[in-house]
């Protein structure tokens, strides 16, 4: 199983501007998933590669920040430009 540090998905989600269901829907994840992730929820099952990647890639950090075995930089933190969105989230 993979090891995730919670704090840093809510640090950088909050940091971003993103909310749960946005997340969740960028990372093709439930949003029960990713309150699971964040430590809002107990954990159920594993946290597998696949979804550490998807997380990341939704996130645009690298796999290593969320695992707590990458540091954290500025550029984590920085905004990412956002494409068109339906609005809904």
């Amino acid at each position: 199983m993979i090891a995730i540090e919670p704090g840093r998905i809510t640090e950088i989600r909050k940091a971003r501007g993103i909310g749960r269901p946005k997340l969740a829907k960028m990372a093709s994840l439930t949003e029960r998933q990713i309150s699971r992730l964040e430590g809002a929820l107990p954990m159920k099952g594993e946290f597998t590669q696949d979804m550490l990647l998807r997380l990341a890639a939704a996130l645009h950090v690298r796999p290593e920040v969320l695992t707590d075995t990458g540091p954290l930089t500025d550029a984590d933190f920085d905004a990412v430009p956002q494409g068109k969105s339906c609005g809904c989230c």
